[in-house]
């Protein structure tokens, strides 16, 4: 390891990343009133938005599955990397400069390897598209870009290249640009045999392919000369630290407000029919590079769209009518639980695609292909029936029975029943009848989890290894959920501390630890107590009092006090504060009365006489100090 980061620069790049607008990049959010934004929690799937982002005090929360903290902890979770490099990622994007302390002279890890990799492919994104505008051989990639109906302006919008046949161009323009051929290498830019490094693409069209935040992370190449050696049609960069084909979408980044805007996505099938699509004003086009559409696809969609129950969206499919194109739509089927949306298949009648449609036909045919859709199920339904003669009858049972056989995939009973009925109009028989069909296939298939677990409450205690301990700690008792109704008061008083941490400063010396009974609240307090309670609002208090926690669990519970709104209503006072203190206070005193009880009871007034009536007198003075409590936190409306 290089070291560890410097405090100062931790806390720099904290202030200069905005959490939302870190968070954008990977879900749509809305405005949710109260300075905080919404949107689909990226860590589960949910069917309406839980997940929250507060930007002024720099954190998130899921109130769904419990993921919350900072856009450190965001982006590593998200992209499944350490603390150190979501530091310097951010660090990177925002020209802020590291420095490491505290470790061995010498880095032994690239820190700054996905920095130099994506410079390396916009600057390959640069070449390959001068060499389109009037590079040696590229007579042909414009000819086919014409010939499709793409003009120069068309080649610019989406950054389209030209490859030069010479199989060491690019190679020897990015070396004297300064790049290093390891880097080109792992960028896929580049690959080596035994002769030495050449380019991976030569004499083919090229389109770069970027993630949702605008970044290069790979290529799209489509052959054009016959005697090109590589006879695949389209050749894509091979999975890099940045480029993982199930995860990206060709178009996203021109698609993504548009998508997010009219809940709307257009899958289609290549390069060119994304182009076609958005020159012809269908802007929410995105494509898959290289594979079919999968989850991960999905994922990516779902958060574009805001696809929740409240807001239902349209996820429009382009298939060819070909037998492959049939076979896509069936996979599309199978993953259509993902989307709350509603899922529709537009098919050309004479089979064409987007691109050629727009050739034969112009603009407004496409267009009107999107607004022609079909929902996805009917689709499906009517090429599995297609295949019997419904004229005879059992050729109709044998088609129920296949058209059964889908619905029996589908969980959402919503959508059964709509199932059920096209059935019944579509193969001729009775409802009834389709019922009785269904009910004999039996029970649906459990329903498919994504891979994460069962969601756990911030307070839930963490899995555990084989002999009941969590992997790595010593065994300890669970702590009970922080959410439980007895920790009420406990909460709220610590919302206000996070989320108003000045309102408090006056009672610093009035609390302690001993107030509160959850661990994870206690662990709050002595943070927060640890940082210093500010005297006037400081809205990047908390952030800096995370920096105290190096419990997980404690951490999401103190992003979920950042973001839980109070019970109160508007801004909360000096009177509301000063009850919320008394009524901790009070169930204090009430524990410390509960305690004395206990010991009265056990102690002998005849044989301890002087002890015996030191407690009671204790005693007294404390129910009168819980009266006194007890009347503040009325005084507070709390009561």
């Amino acid at each position: 390891m290089a070291g560890r980061i410097r405090e100062d620069d931790i806390a720099a790049v904290r202030e200069r990343a905005r959490i939302d607008e870190v968070v954008e990049q990977y879900v749509t959010l809305r405005n949710a009133g109260g300075g905080s934004r919404k949107g689909l929690c990226p860590f589960h799937d949910e069917k309406s938005p839980s997940f929250n982002v507060t930007p002024a005090r720099g954190m998130y929360y899921c109130f769904g599955c419990g993921e919350g903290g900072d856009v450190f902890t965001f982006l590593q979770k998200i992209d499944q990397i350490g603390f150190t490099e979501a530091v310097e990622r951010l660090a990177a994007k925002y020209g802020i400069t590291l420095t490491y302390v505290d470790g061995p002279a010498g880095p032994q890890r690239d820190f700054a390897q996905r920095g130099r990799l994506v410079k390396a492919n916009a600057a390959a994104a640069e070449f390959f598209a001068e060499q389109l505008a009037g590079g040696k051989g590229s007579l042909t990639g414009r000819q086919f870009l014409a010939e499709r109906g793409f003009s120069r302006e068309s080649a610019e919008r989406f950054g389209v290249g030209f490859a030069p046949r010479d199989g060491e161009a690019l190679l020897r323009h990015l070396l004297g640009r300064g790049f290093d051929e390891e880097d080109l290498v792992t960028a896929g830019l580049v690959a080596q045999n035994s002769r030495g490094a050449y380019d991976r693409f030569r004499g083919r069209l090229i389109w770069p392919i970027r993630d949702a935040s605008g970044d290069v992370v790979g290529f799209g190449a489509r052959r054009l000369f016959d005697d090109d050696r590589i006879e695949a049609k389209y050749l894509n960069t091979p999975e890099t630290p940045l480029y993982k084909k199930s995860q990206v979408l060709y178009g996203v980044d021109l698609a993504r407000k548009a998508i997010s805007q009219s809940s709307q996505a257009v899958i289609v099938e290549g390069y060119t029919d994304v182009m076609a699509c958005h020159e012809a004003g269908v802007g929410t086009a995105v494509a898959t590079c290289g594979t079919a559409f999968g989850d991960e696809h999905g994922r990516i969609l779902r958060r574009l769209l805001l696809d929740h129950e409240a807001m239902r969206g349209e996820v429009i499919f382009t298939f060819d009518g070909d037998e492959a194109g049939q076979k896509a739509a069936m996979r599309a089927f199978e993953g259509d639980e993902q989307f709350v949306a509603q899922t529709y298949v537009a098919v050309q009648a004479d089979g064409l695609d987007p691109c050629d449609l727009r050739l034969q036909q112009g603009d407004a045919a496409v267009r009107e292909l999107v607004a022609s859709r079909i929902p996805l199920y009917r689709f499906v339904l009517r090429n599995v029936v297609d295949r019997y003669d419904l004229d005879h009858a059992d050729q109709r049972v044998d088609a129920l029975r296949a058209a059964v056989a889908l619905v029996s995939s589908v969980r959402d009973r919503g959508k059964v029943e709509q199932f059920v009925r096209e059935i019944a109009t579509t193969v001729g028989v009775e409802i009834d009848e389709v019922r009785r069909e269904l009910a004999h296939v039996g029970r649906r298939p459990a329903a498919r989890t994504n891979g994460r677990g069962p969601a756990r409450s911030p307070s839930a205690p963490e899995p555990a290894a084989e002999d009941g301990a969590p992997a790595g700690r010593p065994a300890r008792p669970p702590a009970p959920s922080f959410g439980e109704p007895r920790f009420a008061d406990e909460r709220e008083l610590l919302k206000v501390l996070v989320q108003h941490p000045h309102l408090l400063a006056p009672y610093a010396e009035e609390l302690d630890s001993d107030d509160f009974t959850h661990p994870h609240a206690v662990a709050v307090w002595v943070a927060a107590a640890a940082e210093g309670l500010p005297a006037k609002p400081d809205e990047g208090w908390a952030a800096r009092v995370r920096g105290h926690v190096d419990d997980p669990d404690v951490q999401r519970v103190l992003a979920h006090l950042a973001l839980d709104p109070l019970r109160a209503t508007g801004a909360p006072g000096g009177a509301l504060v000063d009850a919320l203190v008394a009524r901790v206070q009070e169930l204090t005193v009430l524990r410390h009365i509960a305690a004395v009880k206990s010991k009265l009871q056990r102690t002998n007034p005849l044989e301890s006489t002087t002890e015996y009536n030191r407690m009671f007198g204790d005693l007294v003075a404390l129910e009168q100090q819980r009266r006194q409590l007890r009347e503040k936190a009325i005084g507070g409306s709390l009561i």
